[in-house]
């Protein structure tokens, strides 16, 4: 077990080598492969109620938590087929974002950038 992204990746790789899988991990594979498990995590919620969804029962949080286990295993592979930085990358994402919604535009607003622009 390991408690760290880097971490997290090396047991990733280390898997998806004994295994013999690289071979098929293309971002293309690797991409539908976390749509695939994203929905899955969507139909956990599918006919919750928004309270529901904030209220899960034990069961239910474990289910949620490996969809998003898989899900996220996927996302660490296809940045490491591809050599992304994903936290560089989400810090750049964050730095743009705050570009198109300035606070003094959106706070408290859900609605899209082009509606400010």
């Amino acid at each position: 077990m390991t408690d760290s992204l880097d971490g997290l990746r090396t047991r990733i790789n280390a898997f998806v080598e004994e295994r013999d899988w690289a071979q098929f991990h293309t971002p293309k594979n690797l991409a539908m492969a976390m749509i695939v498990e994203a929905a899955e995590l969507v139909e956990q919620f599918q006919w919750d109620t928004p309270q529901e969804s904030q209220s899960l029962t034990p069961e239910k949080c474990e289910a949620v938590s490996h969809e998003l286990a898989d899900t996220f295993v996927y996302l660490l592979r296809i940045a490491e087929v591809l050599k992304i930085d994903l936290i560089a990358a989400a810090n750049q994402k964050i730095d743009l974002n705050a570009l198109k919604y300035p606070v003094e535009k959106v706070r408290g607003s859900n609605a899209k950038y082009t509606k400010y622009e």
